[in-house]
């Protein structure tokens, strides 16, 4: 294991000595860790003479996402320094931001994380010039629709339909696919969204019912957050954006409550695509699906 993690830590040295801002001997490079399993992350904080940096692997679209909707640099994204590219693999150099994800949400660090998300949504909201870069809307659609079969319900189906003639006729804004809570950086001046590999113009309550869907009452729960402080989300991106683009509230909740319902539907999927149905995650989503699909019929 020794070597091993020597290799790894010189090969991160080499990729770092490829920017030629950076004196990588005077580096010190330390992994992050994943916050699920405690595992090394390929993903690395760079503390140097000149300042704390990022390096990570770009993986999917992360890549083109920054240099197509971040060039020059986005408050709600941290910038990019550089890429380079070592056997194969881009690599990019990025700004470190010091603060707290929204595992364990806050109202405060919450706002923030609303306003980043509202302040890139509206800059991008419509750019029909945009529509076919990164992950596009009509990339997600094989993902979307492959949810819809293994959902072991003719009501959930009933249910998905809807959420998938919703998801096709909606308007379209830059989003982050994968904004769970521990993809967002809440600091003291500004909250900035991380791991962009899956982005681009989807249809606009994306990324909100992802932060929001998955947080649960108990204070020990991986993802933490309250009914209230959910309420208060949706309300909150429909005063700073959804109404400003001439939607009326009552339909911008229903459309909340199918892509929430959606977002439920994952570990359904999960389940009964592997036939393994005692997951924790499994029997809650279930719940919140069932509660969620009898509220749409009514």
């Amino acid at each position: 294991m020794k070597d091993d993690s020597k290799a790894k830590s010189a090969h991160t040295y080499e990729i770092l000595s490829l920017f030629p801002y950076m004196d990588s001997d005077s580096c010190i490079v330390t992994p992050f860790i994943n916050e699920e399993d405690d595992s090394r992350y390929s993903v690395f904080h760079v503390m140097s003479p000149s300042g704390d940096f990022v390096l990570k692997p770009a993986k999917e679209y992360e890549k083109e996402v920054y240099e197509t909707f971040f060039r020059g640099g986005r408050p709600y994204a941290p910038k990019l320094y550089g890429s380079a590219e070592k056997d194969g693999t881009a690599w990019l150099l990025m700004e470190y931001v010091q603060g707290d994800d929204l595992r364990c949400c806050e109202r405060e660090s919450l706002i923030k994380v609303l306003d980043a998300l509202i302040s890139m949504q509206d800059e991008y909201w419509e750019k029909a010039e945009y529509y076919s870069a990164a992950y596009s809307l009509e990339k997600s659609l094989p993902g979307r629709e492959k949810r819809g079969r293994y959902l072991g319900s003719s009501v959930f189906e009933k249910i998905y339909s809807e959420y998938m003639d919703e998801y096709r006729r909606l308007h379209l804004t830059l989003c982050h696919d994968d904004l769970l809570p521990f993809n967002v950086i809440a600091g003291n001046e500004r909250a900035v969204l991380i791991d962009w590999e899956y982005a681009g113009m989807l249809p606009y309550p994306t990324s909100l019912a992802r932060l929001i869907a998955h947080g649960r009452e108990e204070k020990d729960a991986f993802f933490h957050m309250t009914q209230e402080d959910r309420s208060f989300a949706i309300d909150y991106y429909y005063n700073g954006l959804v109404q400003k683009h001439g939607i009326p509230y009552e339909d911008y909740r229903h459309t909340v409550d199918l892509f929430l319902f959606y977002e439920y539907c994952e570990w359904i999927m999960v389940a009964n695509e592997n036939k393994e149905y005692n997951e924790d995650y499994y029997q809650y989503s279930l719940k919140l699906a069932h509660d969620m699909a009898q509220k749409l019929n009514l």
